[in-house]
């Protein structure tokens, strides 16, 4: 029965760690994707680390704070001021995957 329950525990925490990316990835598509694609206005564009590298180096909370507040010539929450913090959180997080 422990077992079981462990499996359970174990199972139920990969899919949640799964969910997020997936939000991250889908809040990136809808609401952050043609900046960070492109590098319009100065955007860091998603998979190049050297222009991560800077803002990294602030911090993460300084990242998700202009992320959600906006920075510059982006606007809070990428313009979508539908999304929550923590969506936009995961968006940021899906950006930085590839240079972590």
């Amino acid at each position: 029965m422990k077992l079981t329950v462990a499996t359970l525990l174990l199972s139920s925490l990969a899919m949640t760690a799964t969910a997020a990316q997936a939000d991250g990835e889908a809040t990136y598509n809808s609401a952050c994707m043609a900046c960070h694609m492109t590098g319009a206005a100065g955007a860091p564009i998603r998979g190049k680390a050297d222009q991560w590298e800077e803002r990294q180096e602030k911090g993460m909370d300084t990242l998700y704070d202009h992320a959600i507040n906006g920075f510059q010539a982006m606007p809070a929450k990428g313009g979508q001021s539908g999304l929550s913090d923590d969506e936009v959180k995961a968006a940021v997080d899906y950006m930085l995957e590839p240079t972590l």
